[in-house]
């Protein structure tokens, strides 16, 4: 199963947060930009590493209730994989 999401729903649920702390590590990162109604995402090279406190917190937040309110949908997901 293969369900379309957009890039701001991937934002918000902090997962874009978490692999760019991931890509941080080998000085890669996801940029990810709006100007008026365009969006653009493309992959970079970063010469800096990690986030800042206040961002890292929102991070987790976001990424903990992401947790919190998938975690059944997830779980049974990955019990059909195994059928």
């Amino acid at each position: 199963m293969i369900r379309r999401k957009t890039w701001n729903e991937f934002q918000e649920s902090g997962l874009l947060w978490f692999v760019n702390m991931i890509l941080h590590t080998f000085g890669w990162a996801i940029i990810f930009e709006r100007v008026g109604n365009t969006l653009n995402v493309y992959p970079a090279r970063v010469s800096y590493r990690g986030f800042d406190e206040d961002t890292n917190t929102n991070g987790y937040m976001k990424l903990a209730e992401y947790m919190k309110d998938n975690a059944e949908e997830v779980l049974h997901e990955v019990g059909d994989s195994n059928d």
